[in-house]
């Protein structure tokens, strides 16, 4: 079995750090490149940097950041927020990010994940999926402008396209969970492991080293993904990975 990831999530709001519940309500966490640096030291296997506001403020990301993260980061780098074009991508990963992350842009123009699959991998493309249940229906939809905007998609219909289309991995983050620390969506993530062979990533809700057992157990995501339990330092990396062991879950 492949070594499960630990993945520290970035939030990245006009170059600080942020963090919120259900995708609002953010509270600056600190300075992006000293927080990249702390999670490389205390373990972590890889790391996602997501722009949030980006793609609603209309503009590009935050490659300069990126530039400085990658001078003092060595381990893989997942990079979106504000991605447009293939243009967008090379500029990002010659600014020091391994993989390029997808998410309003490629539901608005799904070309875009074949396009990046072919000029530079399917292994580069992570096309990031915000879900998002509709208590009326019960359907998952996704959502778009960082997780501010319903789609007509429902989620697991895009996620088999969006690897038809040549998406190498998924990042799925339930907006229900987000932020909530009562655990991973289970019921999500085995469904998508029912439906596609892509590794995927699950992300909202994480709050316990108990969370990461049942998602690792129950489920075949491949990283497990969180973001205030790391900032604010309720669990570290290392105690995380003791406790994944113990459960005779693989990790680095």
């Amino acid at each position: 079995m492949l070594a499960k990831r630990i993945i520290p999530c970035l939030d990245v709001d006009n170059g600080r750090v942020k963090k919120g519940v259900n995708f609002i309500n953010l509270v600056d966490v600190g300075n992006p490149v000293e927080i990249a640096a702390s999670y490389e030291t205390q373990g972590a296997d890889e790391q996602v940097f997501l722009d949030i506001t980006a793609t609603t403020e209309g503009r590009g990301t935050f490659k300069d950041v990126i530039s400085a993260i990658s001078k003092e980061v060595f381990m893989p780098l997942t990079v979106g927020g504000g991605i447009r074009t293939v243009e967008d991508m090379q500029q990002l990963l010659q600014a020091g990010a391994d993989k390029i992350s997808l998410n309003s842009a490629a539901l608005a123009n799904p070309r875009l994940i074949r396009e990046g699959a072919e000029k530079f991998g399917n292994q580069c493309i992570v096309v990031a999926i915000d879900v998002k249940t509709d208590p009326l229906t019960g359907e998952r939809y996704a959502y778009s402008h960082g997780g501010r905007k319903k789609t007509e998609r429902l989620a697991y219909d895009w996620a088999q396209e969006a690897v038809a289309l040549g998406a190498g991995e998924l990042l799925v983050t339930s907006m229900d969970k987000d932020g909530t620390k009562s655990g991973f969506d289970i019921e999500l993530y085995e469904r998508l492991g029912e439906l596609v062979q892509v590794p995927i990533i699950a992300s909202g809700g994480a709050g316990t080293v108990d969370h990461f057992v049942e998602v690792f157990t129950k489920t075949k995501v491949t990283g497990a993904l969180a973001a205030s339990i790391f900032h604010f330092g309720e669990i570290t990396i290392a105690e995380l990975k003791d406790v994944l062991r113990a459960h005779h879950i693989p990790v680095r």
